[in-house]
């Protein structure tokens, strides 16, 4: 496929985050009594916390704002470093840079967490924008996101973008704002969740979007 603004998701697709994300979510699961084991929270990695606490652990929606700042209270103060590249994503980022295109994150971590993990990895400059949701709650969903990074790079041609992530909430987000997507597989989605969601292409390893993107 032939695209000019590449949009990556953070979690699973630039970044391996999963230990982090996990102890707090455990963490945060802890203060409400409930017991949980860490192999089965990968399904946290990805979508909005409100909505997987939701989803995977039935809150009542009155209980969602207190569990998201249990929750990011904890990240930020134990998770914030640790983060490291998924293999090949630098030389990745780095190719396409060289062949003129515009990188941005489309991302659902708030962008005042997103912002210093990418400035540690060294690699904040690489992005024309960083988009992302909000401690204050702005853009709860990732189709919000997207659409904030799309207005933010004046994109006027929404056939020149794709969307690239590891989870079925980036496809559907993607699908919602009429442009196309890439599911990788080396993140924490499946790839029957990638394809029943829609994606346009999938991508076994990051080094592998170098062949799907022209």
């Amino acid at each position: 496929m032939k695209k000019q603004i590449l949009l990556f998701d953070l979690d699973g697709t630039i970044i391996d985050s999963q230990e982090g994300i996990v102890n707090s979510v455990l963490f945060t699961l802890m203060q409400y009594g409930i017991s949980e084991k860490p192999e089965n929270l990968n399904c946290y990695i990805g979508p909005p916390i409100g909505d997987a606490l939701e989803r995977y652990h039935h809150f009542d929606k009155k209980d969602i704002p207190e569990a998201i700042h249990i929750y990011r209270a904890h990240y930020k103060e134990n998770s914030m470093s640790g983060n490291d590249l998924f293999d090949g994503v630098l030389p990745m980022l780095d190719e396409f840079l060289k062949r003129g295109k515009t990188l941005a994150i489309a991302t659902s971590k708030p962008i005042e967490v997103a912002m210093p993990i990418l400035n540690d990895l060294g690699i904040i400059d690489r992005f024309s924008f960083i988009g992302g949701s909000s401690l204050s709650g702005e853009r709860p969903h990732k189709i919000d996101v997207i659409r904030h990074v799309l207005s933010e790079l004046k994109v006027s041609d929404l056939s020149q973008v794709v969307m690239i992530g590891d989870r079925h909430y980036d496809i559907e987000g993607a699908k919602l704002a009429g442009i196309d997507s890439i599911g990788v597989l080396y993140g924490y989605g499946e790839e029957e969740e990638l394809r029943n969601a829609g994606a346009d292409a999938l991508a076994p390893l990051a080094i592998d979007l170098l062949n799907i993107i022209k």
